[in-house]
């Protein structure tokens, strides 16, 4: 997908949704999606961050975005059942869903990783998108055609020693991505895919690879044409895939 070029107006009309919207890969497929034409819901933890997205995406000229501030870890199935109300309130549908926040954990050996941090990476990065997906899914179904992607990585496709939970966690990404494409694909017209971005010059990335110098690695502007392809009609028949950037 490097070579897909996006029409000006391929999102025209839609509200995405983007988690983990603050920073890194989030923030760069929120602007790009209203760039596209798409009205955003910034969704994260920290509110700052949040208002300057919205301000990134106020100077291009964009639909105006929505914040809606969520901290994943803490959330309740309440939380998500009022931002399904609110869109559908205020939007009247969701055309799509980008699932890009996550943690990373500690990388320690299975022997001595710490249960707390295991149960708060699961919370963030398994259970808060089955619990928003689940919400969101009369929003989704509302849309003449809607787009969910979920964000993997290569450790959630072959493990890897001291990848710990996020590891067990993409792999379960994986295996929601499968099971939920497989459910809808004869009954709506909801289309569910994963991207695993690759190395990318990330926070994240800086906190796994510390010696690595960033400047070698492609920045979340280059993954753009396949997050690009994946929200907009001309997927619309690809689904169940894990795909790659």
């Amino acid at each position: 997908m490097e070579n897909y070029t996006a029409a000006p107006d391929l999102l025209k009309a839609k509200t995405i949704l983007v988690t983990g919207a603050g920073d890194g890969i989030g923030r760069t497929a929120a602007l790009t999606y209203a760039q596209h034409g798409a009205t955003v819901i910034l969704l994260g933890r920290t509110v700052a961050k949040l208002e300057k997205v919205y301000d990134e995406i106020m100077t291009i000229s964009a639909p105006e975005p929505i914040i809606h501030p969520l901290d994943l870890q803490n959330a309740s199935d309440e939380d998500y059942r009022i931002l399904g109300d609110n869109i559908l309130e205020q939007c009247g549908q969701l055309d799509g869903l980008l699932h890009n926040a996550a943690i990373l954990g500690p990388r320690t050996p299975i022997q001595f990783y710490p249960v707390d941090s295991w149960m708060q990476l699961m919370q963030v990065n398994v259970n808060a998108p089955f619990m928003m997906t689940r919400a969101l899914l009369p929003a989704l179904q509302a849309a003449p055609e809607a787009s969910v992607i979920f964000t993997s990585s290569s450790v959630g496709r072959k493990g890897r020693a001291y990848w710990g939970a996020y590891s067990v966690s993409k792999f379960a990404v994986e295996g929601f991505m499968q099971v939920l494409s497989d459910e809808l694909r004869q009954t709506s017209s909801i289309r569910v895919n994963s991207i695993d971005p690759g190395a990318t010059r990330t926070a994240m990335r800086k906190a796994a690879y510390p010696a690595e110098d960033p400047y070698t690695l492609k920045g979340p502007e280059d993954l753009m044409p396949l997050y690009l392809y994946l929200m907009g009609s001309d997927s619309k028949s690809v689904t169940g895939q894990a795909l790659t950037a």
